[in-house]
């Protein structure tokens, strides 16, 4: 079998014919290598208005200055409702994604998209996943529970009265409103899916009451420059079975 290289990947050739194949979208048994050929160290994944210009602002500098490669969108491909194609790219060529969860992150289509994205990267390409819990409870996102919940009310609602504006012009109302409603909950379903299984990886949880914000960064770029888990890095590290952060509640 003829294979290529190609962005990190080695693909059959019989793949490259097709200019619709995507190695994100192939099954587990397809046959691609992924080789490490990363264009980023970091995908940050934030929501602007909450962290910018404090937590995000120190993290993206810390970084740069140990020499890490950080792809920061900052809203510079946000141009439209849908997610572009060159973010996507930037979240399939990042080897690590660092995801803030703050009080707003579920309010903007755009988070929870490059969410979508991020998981879907972990699962099929190996990206390192390390959420950060910014004054949020890990267990809201995990369960879309307060401020969580609030935002996904705000998506139905916001897009019933889109809808309702546009169905006034149309003679096929009814069957069109169900179309649009089914594609829009499968939507709502993958963000729901994207927060419960991020919600669940070990990360760090910051709070008023869990020390200052440079002790977790410095934590969290040892973490990335070291590519493993560093010896004495454990202090604010949580996980799954942490009951500070991840309990029954």
């Amino acid at each position: 079998m003829q294979i290529k290289y190609v962005l990190g990947y080695i693909l059959p050739l019989q793949f490259l014919k097709n200019p619709t194949f995507c190695p994100l979208m192939a099954s587990s048994s397809s046959s691609f290598v992924l080789t490490g050929g990363w264009t980023h160290d970091v995908f940050l994944s934030f929501r602007g208005e909450d962290t910018r210009n404090n937590f995000m602002d120190h993290l993206h500098a810390t970084l740069v200055q140990k020499g890490i490669h950080v792809f920061k969108d900052d809203n510079m491909l946000r141009r439209g409702k849908l997610i572009s194609s060159e973010l996507l790219k930037a979240i399939e060529e990042s080897r690590f994604a660092v995801v803030v969860f703050s009080e707003n992150y579920a309010n903007s289509c755009w988070c929870l998209d490059e969410l979508v994205k991020i998981m879907e990267c972990q699962d099929r390409m190996g990206q390192k996943v390390l959420p950060v819990f910014y004054h949020v409870d890990p267990s809201d996102v995990r369960r879309q529970k307060g401020d969580f919940a609030t935002a996904f009310q705000q998506h139905e609602e916001k897009f019933r009265e889109e809808t309702d504006k546009v169905n006034k012009w149309r003679f096929w109302r009814v069957t069109q409103f169900t179309k649009e409603w089914d594609d829009f909950t499968i939507k709502m379903n993958k963000w729901r899916k994207a927060l419960a299984a991020a919600g669940n990886l070990s990360g760090w949880h910051i709070s008023a009451v869990n020390g200052g914000e440079s002790s977790f960064i410095n934590e969290i770029v040892q973490k990335i420059s070291g590519d493993i888990q560093p010896r004495g890095v454990e202090k604010n590290l949580i996980g799954e079975d942490s009951k500070r952060c991840f309990g029954s509640t």
